[in-house]
């Protein structure tokens, strides 16, 4: 189905907007990527004395623990302060804790680390719910993909340059200098700067704004992002959707700040989907992602690989191709193939990948007392190559994939609440991983590439039976979408039912009739029908999709 679009919307004002509110997934990236291959450093080392498994995990999972609590926080803080000054709020607090980080020394010990990294994983975790909330609210339908899709972007982006920040300081600090440790934690503030001046440039959610009433300021906005009047009849229909959204939403939860949580944890089909976007972090995490992401340096040891800058610069390498497969998911995967057909074959190519590893390493000993050499084997190289393909998976796959389902799966009137869990859910489990992975690897090295193996094969049966397809489904759809089954063709039963309906919704708003003179061809349930016919067809802006709303 295509759907026309006035090209005015598709601007350099809204992708700037995306670009500042990805600065925040920019600080997620980098964080994940430079505190592993950090507390690996020589002159770290120096500085705070080695470290044994215990301490190490604790000073990665403290971070997690704030985000998770940051994650909840962030629901009070968008519905009182909006989308800009709460992700203000979340980049000044990120500062603070960054700084609080690099100021410790061996005459303080690690309690600076500990205490700015749950004070920076505060403000992680408000970012993680505010800033994709912000990108879905001000996105057209036409680009909304790509545009949350930029969330992704700056996350793979502060991971490389965290990767490639302590190759650089290891090649180039002297293992006697505390320079050498400070330089990656005192980069935080740079992505944490630029998401802090950015958002003074942002512009406020216009739904935001009409949620607490005001209405000239969200029409202004509005105006701003789409580079149209207000009198254009495609903001009118805009406006007049986004309005009847909220109206029906406050029908059935009322204007106060309980009304959503007491309606989303009151319905059985709600509950049943915050079950499933936890599940989806958690087979995400199941992947094996964060425990590599943290530990980088471990993992590569695991392989055979021996030295710190060979395993710094082999985790830059990692960084760069989990990067590429993101770029890959954005720009052709998630809207051609479908949510579902996407996390199977990751998990069943991934999982393949990580059978090899672990066999590996199971066969030959690697990295046991005896085994270890300063060259890899050609089965090592072997080996290698199949976690950098299980990475390529990884990345084109799992990496976004369970942000974009959760986003999807909510009526409007539960979404920030279910966002919340999905949220507070991926740092969870990303906390457990991060305590769990050095006892792991104590254990047995080849059986920590076993374990994510398995969950990966696990995953997909329940991926196919479990989750119904929400590609070009409108959003006003879902709940029929999750009550139809098959599960597994769930989906295709639901467009097939839009494309031959007659009669408008008694779901959807009717559509303005400036609107549907203007486009000629879209029926008042929302649906468009295969093609324009008028002239005016040259103007528009062409998308594959099944999704007639904005908001």
């Amino acid at each position: 189905m295509k759907i026309e679009y006035p090209p005015e919307i598709n601007n350099l004002r809204t992708w700037g907007l995306a670009t500042v509110a990805a600065f925040a997934s920019g600080m997620i990236g980098y964080d994940s990527a430079f505190v592993g291959g950090t507390l690996a450093l020589p002159a770290f080392l120096r500085e705070f004395g080695t470290l044994d498994k215990d301490t190490s995990s604790n000073l990665v999972s403290t971070y997690q623990a704030g985000a998770f609590f940051g994650a909840f926080a962030a629901y009070p803080t968008g519905v009182y302060l909006g989308r800009k000054w709460g992700l203000f709020a979340a980049s000044l607090i990120f500062t603070v804790g960054s700084i609080i980080m690099t100021i410790a020394s061996n005459n303080t010990g690690l309690g600076p680390i500990y205490g700015g990294r749950a004070i920076a994983g505060l403000a992680i975790g408000m970012a993680s719910n505010l800033a994709p909330t912000y990108l879905s609210e001000i996105a057209p339908t036409a680009i909304r993909g790509r545009l949350i899709g930029m969330w992704e972007v700056g996350w793979q982006v502060g991971a490389i340059i965290g990767f490639w920040i302590n190759y650089g300081v290891k090649q180039h600090q002297p293992d006697t200098s505390d320079s050498q440790w400070r330089i990656p934690y005192g980069f935080q503030l740079v992505p944490g700067a630029l998401l802090l001046f950015g958002t003074l440039t942002m512009i406020e959610s216009p739904r935001w704004l009409l949620t607490r009433g005001r209405e000239e300021e969200a029409v202004r906005n509005l105006e701003k992002i789409r580079k149209l009047p207000a009198s254009d009849p495609y903001l009118v229909d805009e406006l007049a959707l986004c309005r009847e959204s909220i109206r029906a939403e406050r029908e059935v939860v009322g204007a106060s700040f309980w009304g959503p949580i007491r309606y989303t944890f009151g319905q059985s089909k709600l509950r049943y989907r915050m079950l499933i976007a936890s599940s989806l972090f958690a087979f995400q995490n199941g992947t094996g992602i964060n425990a590599i992401n943290y530990y980088s340096p471990t993992v590569f040891r695991a392989l055979g690989l021996t030295g710190t800058s060979t395993a710094l610069l082999t985790t830059g390498v990692f960084g760069i191709i989990k990067g590429l497969g993101s770029v890959i998911w954005i720009l052709w995967l998630i809207e051609q193939l479908g949510r579902r057909k996407i996390l199977m074959g990751g998990a069943f190519g991934g999982s393949i990948c990580m059978f090899w590893i672990a066999i590996y390493i199971a066969v030959s000993k690697v990295g046991t007392p005896g085994h270890t050499s300063g060259e890899l084997s050609a089965g090592g190289r072997s080996a290698l190559a199949a976690f950098y393909l299980w990475t390529l998976f990884y990345g084109s796959t799992w990496n976004g994939t369970p942000w974009c389902y959760s986003a999807e799966m909510f009526p409007t009137a539960s979404r920030s609440v279910g966002m919340t869990i999905a949220a507070a859910s991926n740092w969870l489990y990303n906390f457990a991983i991060s305590k769990a992975t050095p006892a792991a690897f104590a254990w047995s090295n080849y059986g920590f590439f076993l374990i994510f193996a398995c969950l990966m094969v696990v995953s997909i049966p329940y991926v196919f039976f479990v989750l119904p397809e929400t590609r070009q489904v409108p959003l006003e759809r879902m709940d029929d979408l999750f009550a139809t089954r098959p599960v597994w063709r769930a989906g295709e039963i639901i467009l097939n039912d839009i494309a031959q309906s007659e009669k408008p919704s008694d779901n959807l708003p009717r559509a303005h009739p400036d609107t549907l003179e203007r486009s000629g061809n879209n029926r008042d349930d929302g649906v468009s029908t295969p093609e324009r016919k008028d002239e005016g067809s040259q103007k528009g802006l062409d998308v594959e999709t099944g999704d007639a709303r904005n908001y």
